[in-house]
């Protein structure tokens, strides 16, 4: 009999969560919990909690067991795994070892720096009560009530705080430019892009905080969130907390009993890529087409309905209450110099550990890609790591001791962008990769500026010409030229980063792309009209598997017999290779 305890469960519901079925394990633990009657076995009640994502989501469902503040942390439940976790663990104090997270959990989380992914994993995303536990709406109330405009942009910028959406352009700076026009109606935006969906389904009352703070400073009474429909989740927990926020007097008339109005609406925006630019974006919300505008005048002149407008993401308004509430001196205290704080990023490629990772600035991406990610997956060596989204930069293997910050990045022609992180091995082709970029960048470009709509497509058919083996030495050099136009003359980011992939990739991998051209083959073995698969006969067994897959007749060869495949029949799918037990296909 448990006697003189307490027992608290929280299980991860984020979007991996949800989709794991940690709806099912939430409501099983309550109602066995209730079954066995543990709440009458000790002094407080029993208590159970959704979380938002701890970022490990292969993991999910994840959940936490804490009896008398000892914590363990189990890994892939099911909801058949839950009976057992409450007779063993609760009921007899005996955990369930074989389920706990492992020692790649543990590095995972342990070696980041979490600040505002932090309550993510820890308090109930629907419940402002745990949000206020934790010192939430404190910040805004000294903004609001005890601080001028001035000072909480002053402490902004001494903070360092850069803006996490792309540019990395000083928040406080933007929000003073604003804040300085004459114009007496101002607005202020926060964007939800793919990589703040966590942040709005684990902590929505942070970005609202922010966003309040921001509204203040620059002298806003209204406030926009910008969302995609489908983001479901973080749609559902952001206008619960709005309605939980006004319904404590945080957002409306009168705010902590100022004379300070603010009012949050949505705005739903379309899948275009291009909406992260942010004056198509303010054409989104206008209802126009999102196409970007000519640039000066900028949206803190002149944005949104012709009004002074600040936009930021969802990280950065994260950080404000942070800044506010700790001080612009803790904040700038981590990260780098120039770079402060810290930048969330999604892990993924050929690493162990793929997630969501917050790390502080400057951190080498050797500590990234084997401390917090584990390694590489498969043994074979690490070849590059992509930065910044589609039009991020390349960086070599032999820059791993780099620090991942914003000077760092671009003097190598990369960005921070929108916090995509992918790690490519030797496996993986350059050409290949670069290709697969354009092709989406291509796509997603809005056609307005010929620069843009032109030079892309142009790109995509050099590089497509390259992994085809069609291409001759001079059409790398008519890359490089278009690169520089489109860097120099397109309208918008989209455009001017669009070939930060090709560049990079040509200066540290040029090797790869001249074995491409003139060599006509792909080093890696990726690009298929380069590669040739012949037999090893001294390996081959005849067992005629390769035979049997081969979906063109190409091999031929009797039982027991060395095999041959005809190269001139071969479609070069690659399942023969794939097929051979005895590693006697050979692919160059």
């Amino acid at each position: 009999m448990i006697e003189q305890q307490t027992v608290t469960i929280k299980v991860c519901l984020g979007t991996a969560g949800r989709a794991s079925g940690g709806a099912d394990v939430l409501s099983i633990f309550q109602k066995l919990i209730q079954l066995n009657g543990i709440e009458a076995q000790i002094d407080k009640k029993c208590s159970y909690t959704k979380v938002g994502c701890r970022g490990f989501c292969s993991k999910d469902v994840l959940v936490d067991v804490i009896i008398n503040d000892q914590k363990v942390t189990y890994q892939s439940v099911k909801p058949t795994m839950v009976e057992k976790i409450v007779t063993e663990h609760i009921l007899k104090g005996e955990p369930v070892a074989d389920w706990l997270t492992k020692e790649d959990y543990e590095s995972f989380q342990t070696k980041q720096h979490k600040i505002v992914l932090g309550p993510c994993g820890e308090i109930d995303p629907e419940s402002i009560d745990d949000y206020l536990g934790m010192k939430g709406y404190r910040a805004a109330e000294k903004a609001i009530s005890k601080m001028r405009r001035d000072e909480v942009i002053k402490k902004v910028i001494q903070s360092g705080l850069r803006g996490r959406g792309g540019s990395g352009f000083s928040t406080g700076t933007k929000w003073e430019i604003c804040k300085s026009q004459a114009d007496s109606t101002k607005y202020i935006i926060c964007n939800v892009g793919e990589v703040n969906r966590p942040l709005a389904e684990g902590n929505p009352h942070a970005i609202i905080e922010g966003l309040l703070i921001g509204g203040y400073a620059i002298g806003s009474e209204k406030g926009f969130i910008y969302i995609r429909e489908r983001y479901h989740l973080s749609v559902e927990r952001l206008r619960l907390a709005i309605t939980q926020a006004k319904d404590k007097g945080f957002i409306g008339r009168n705010i902590f009993g100022t004379d300070f109005c603010f009012d949050i609406e949505f705005s739903f925006g379309t899948e275009a890529f291009i909406c992260g630019e942010e004056t198509a974006l303010m054409e989104s919300i206008e209802g126009k087409r999102a196409m970007p505008r000519v640039r000066p005048p900028f949206p803190v002149q002149k944005g949104l309905w012709g009004k002074p407008t600040v936009i930021n993401n969802a990280e950065t308004f994260s950080n404000i209450p942070l800044i506010i509430g700790k001080g612009a001196r803790w904040f700038s205290s981590i990260g780098t110099k120039e770079s402060t704080g810290t930048k969330v990023f999604t892990l993924s490629g050929k690493v162990k550990n793929v997630g969501l990772v917050e790390i502080p600035m400057g951190m080498p991406f050797r500590d990234i890609v084997y401390g917090i990610g584990g390694g590489m997956e498969s043994g074979v060596a690490l070849k590059a790591v992509q930065v910044g989204g589609p039009s991020g930069g390349l960086i070599p293997a032999s820059m791993l001791d780099m620090g991942l910050d914003y000077e760092n990045l671009s003097k190598l022609g990369s960005i921070v962008g929108s916090g995509g992180m992918v790690v490519f091995n030797e496996d993986d082709c350059i050409v290949s990769i670069t290709k697969f970029f354009m092709e989406f960048l291509q796509r997603e470009s809005c056609g307005k500026c010929p620069p843009c709509r032109i030079g892309t497509k142009r790109m995509l058919e050099l590089l497509t010409k390259i992994t085809e083996g069609r291409a001759e030495y001079n059409d790398l050099a008519t890359l490089e030229r278009l690169s520089g136009l489109m860097k120099t003359s397109s309208l918008c980011g989209l455009g001017r980063t669009a070939s930060n992939p090709f560049i990079t990739g040509l200066n540290h991998f040029r090797d790869e792309y001249l074995a491409h051209v003139r060599e006509k083959k792909c080093p890696a073995g990726v690009c298929t009209a380069l590669i040739t698969f012949s037999i090893v006969e001294d390996r081959c067994k005849g067992c005629t598997l390769c035979k049997k897959v081969c979906p063109a007749g190409a091999v031929s060869g009797e039982v027991k017999k060395p095999h041959r495949i005809d190269a001139a029949a071969c479609i070069k799918c690659g399942a023969c290779f794939k097929a051979c037990k005895f590693k006697a296909i050979k692919k160059q």
